[in-house]
């Protein structure tokens, strides 16, 4: 089933993929807001799902005002992972942890689904101007 597909044995399926996206946008703007993010059961198994969980996110970005995030480059950030706490300032935190790992996990799912053969383009990727 193309929604448990992977690129290798030891990294995570398409679905994995697309909620570590979607949880590194939802937490990271909350973050940088300072309010709490929301969460997602991670139960996704068919593609309506999936869509429903990515449109989830972009509704709760849209809530964002700018006033919630200026001024929060300098505002620390605090992570507890599983090993170590990783603390960051704002605009660190989103330039190096959040974007790169935004980008990883989107690129990751779209590798696998043209791995699988589905026919999709850089353009898909980059999205309509």
């Amino acid at each position: 089933m193309l929604i448990n597909s992977r690129l290798s044995p030891d990294m995570f399926p398409l679905s994995k993929q697309v909620q570590i996206a979607s949880d590194i946008v939802n937490r990271g703007a909350a973050r940088l807001a300072f309010i709490e993010p929301p969460k997602f059961e991670d139960n996704e198994t068919t593609f309506p799902q999936l869509i429903d969980r990515i449109q989830k996110t972009i509704s709760h970005l849209n809530t964002f005002k700018p006033e919630q995030i200026d001024g929060s480059e300098e505002r620390e950030i605090t992570l507890q992972m599983r090993d170590n706490t990783l603390s960051f300032e704002g605009m660190p935190y989103l330039f190096y942890f959040v974007l790169p790992n935004l980008y990883f996990h989107v690129t990751t799912a779209y590798n696998i689904l043209r791995h699988c053969g589905v026919e999709l383009g850089k353009q898909d990727f980059l999205g309509q101007p």
